[in-house]
């Protein structure tokens, strides 16, 4: 209650001196991003939801529901079973979309040469799938797959598996950095090394990964786990009919 009447008190006083403060931002004030904030969750954005009272809450650990005064969490998968729709999906889906596209400079590319789709996978050093994916490479690329990484390393933000994916993501041929890597061999120290790792592991996290590979397509949907290069391909192909 203490916390509901603070946001109410504080909102008011950004109202009294709108004139002589910077702008607030709403996530600043409303009680949802507090409640949230107490759990480690910080609030994108708030909108309303199918569902009356509830309201749908992007965070950066992926979707949630609450009610307005953010006493009360859902979490979990809503389904419009009417029109056989998953809504959190479809949320999520317009996240990674805008969140792949923020980082389309840091990612390792594999180009296909008649492409004809492109898939970003979140992928680790140490995970088995991860290498498979990586061994069939040439097959994606036959089929016209362009693959495109961003790391996410299973064991967080520290360890062998983050510093081996830093020092790829530094090293002068980050793509050759990634097949030795991802081959069992020692990818050289690199040091000041700067590279991104620990911000695509947040994004991963947004989309509400938690287990690597993760292929993100085009249109934002989210396959969790290895693919075989022509499943994939028709996969793909009938979604591109579709829209």
């Amino acid at each position: 209650m203490k916390k509901l009447l603070l946001a109410a008190s504080l909102a008011f006083s950004v109202g009294a001196f709108a004139e002589t403060t910077e702008e607030v931002s709403p996530m600043a004030v409303s009680p949802i991003a507090s409640q949230f904030a107490d759990l480690g969750l910080s609030v994108k954005s708030v909108s309303d939801s199918p569902i009356s009272g509830l309201k749908t809450v992007i965070t950066d650990k992926g979707v949630f529901y609450a009610s307005p005064n953010g006493q009360y969490l859902v979490q979990g998968t809503m389904i419009d079973v009417t029109n056989r729709r998953n809504i959190t999906e479809d949320a999520l889906s317009g996240v990674r979309k805008s969140g792949v596209a923020e980082y389309q400079d840091s990612m390792i590319v594999y180009k296909a040469e008649n492409e004809k789709h492109q898939i970003t996978v979140f992928t680790d050093i140490t995970c088995g799938y991860c290498r498979k994916l990586h061994r069939e490479l040439d097959d994606y690329l036959a089929a016209g797959i362009t693959v495109k990484y961003l790391a996410f390393p299973r064991g967080g933000l520290s360890g062998n598996g983050y510093k081996s994916l830093m020092n790829v993501w530094c090293a002068d041929d980050a793509a050759s950095a990634m097949t030795e890597a991802k081959a069992g061999n020692e990818v050289p120290d690199v040091k000041n090394c700067q590279a991104p790792v620990a911000e695509h592991y947040q994004l991963g996290q947004s989309f509400g990964i938690s287990g690597t590979p993760a292929i993100v397509l085009e249109d934002g949907s989210m396959i969790p786990g290895y693919q075989p290069a022509d499943a994939l391909a028709k996969m793909l192909d009938q979604a591109s009919k579709k829209s």
